[in-house]
């Protein structure tokens, strides 16, 4: 595992925008009295959302709200290579899988295309400031290989001139429609449907993951917590809810 450290360069400081407060206190609340810490990571997942990176006041942030040692937070901080350390492109962060499926389906094509067009290394921003790129493990996805994750979505079935295409829609402030970019309708054979053909039937235009992200919209902005309510906990709903009654 590679060493990871804080950016050199920290803003003074970080505050969680209203909205995003009070859904992390949403979040605080479904864990018992004192056991507030188990909300560690998606604290610190809302703060990158809001800022693009994770940077040390943030982290201490969290570190506060949580009534942790700040070393704590920053043990699970460095940890997870999900967390962004430095800050990324102001448009668009590109993880590209280099595991097994992807890299012998053509990740390092990508990876290449990364180079030309974005940056030369890893984690390095674009001259433009729009874009940085990494090579991340297993997203998953194997079956669509290679792959790329922009934002919250997977694009798949990807080419280096299909690939380069997408930066360049970004580029030109667009977001490219997620998902398969071959034809294909999700993970099925590329050669058609042998069972379960009347799914070809009635579907929609997109699979269930591409068309929730058509539905929601730019899927590379920041959350400032505000898109999406914040839903009542089953508990609480469960407290408000009369009993039934027998007769």
């Amino acid at each position: 595992m590679s060493l990871r450290r804080l950016h050199p360069e920290q803003p003074d400081s970080f505050k969680f925008t209203a909205a995003n407060l009070k859904w992390a206190k949403a979040q605080m609340k479904k864990y018992p009295k004192g056991r507030q810490a188990s909300a560690v990571i998606p604290l610190l997942w809302r703060a990158q959302e809001q800022e693009s990176w994770l940077s040390k006041p943030a982290i201490e942030a969290v570190a506060d709200m949580l009534d942790m040692a700040y070393i704590r937070v920053l043990e699970v901080a460095t940890f997870y290579f999900m967390f962004q350390l430095a800050p990324v492109g102001n448009v668009a962060h590109f993880q590209v899988c280099g595991t097994t499926s992807c890299m012998i389906c053509g990740a390092e094509d990508l990876i290449g295309v990364c180079k030309s067009m974005i940056a030369k290394n890893a984690h390095q921003i674009s001259d433009n400031g729009k874009f940085s790129w990494e090579e991340v493990e297993c997203l998953g996805a194997c079956s669509n290989a290679p792959m790329v994750q922009i934002g919250k979505d997977f694009y798949e079935d990807l080419t280096a001139e299909s690939f380069r295409e997408i930066i360049n829609a970004f580029d030109r402030g667009e977001v490219p429609t997620p998902g398969p970019q071959n034809g294909r309708y999700a993970a099925e054979p590329l050669s058609g449907l042998t069972s379960l053909t009347d799914m070809n039937t009635g579907q929609h235009s997109h699979n269930a993951s591409a068309g929730l992200a058509l539905e929601y919209g730019d899927t590379i902005k920041r959350i400032q917590g505000n898109e999406v309510p914040i839903l009542k906990s089953r508990t609480t709903a469960a407290k408000k809810k009369p009993a039934k009654t027998t007769g």
